[in-house]
């Protein structure tokens, strides 16, 4: 049987036949590491919403889980290329001065290359 033709020449086994409901399975086209770029974002932007600290803890669960480390490196040495100076406060012990006061904004790293910088507080020599 030949399929009859439309008055246009059509034989119903084109787009048009697509779109009147002869359709095809579509590949899936999402790129799956731009989806979990989406979702560490998302859980990111819910962690520095977040203010009960089990909220906080099951985040820090949930990212760590999928390889992201969340970054608050008081204590530890200042290092300006990880670390971005928030604030500088001012101590008379010589082992502190260079070293991370404070994390004010907790940074993240994602399999060990750093997505977000702490913003961190940075003792120095007080002068005295």
């Amino acid at each position: 049987m030949t399929p009859s033709a439309a008055p246009d020449g059509d034989t119903g086994s084109g787009p048009a036949a697509a779109a009147a409901g002869d359709e095809q399975p579509v590949a899936d086209v999402r790129d799956p590491e731009s989806e979990r770029r989406q979702l560490i974002e998302l859980l990111i932007y819910a962690w520095d919403r977040a203010r009960s600290p089990g909220v906080w803890e099951r985040l820090t669960e949930g990212l760590a889980a999928v390889g992201v480390q969340v970054l608050r490196p008081d204590g530890e040495l200042y290092d300006p290329n990880v670390h971005e100076v928030g604030g500088i406060e001012a101590t008379d012990d010589g082992a502190r001065v260079g070293t991370v006061a404070e994390t004010e904004v907790a940074g993240f790293a994602d399999r060990g290359t750093v997505i977000r910088e702490p913003v961190v507080v940075v003792y120095r020599d007080d002068g005295g």
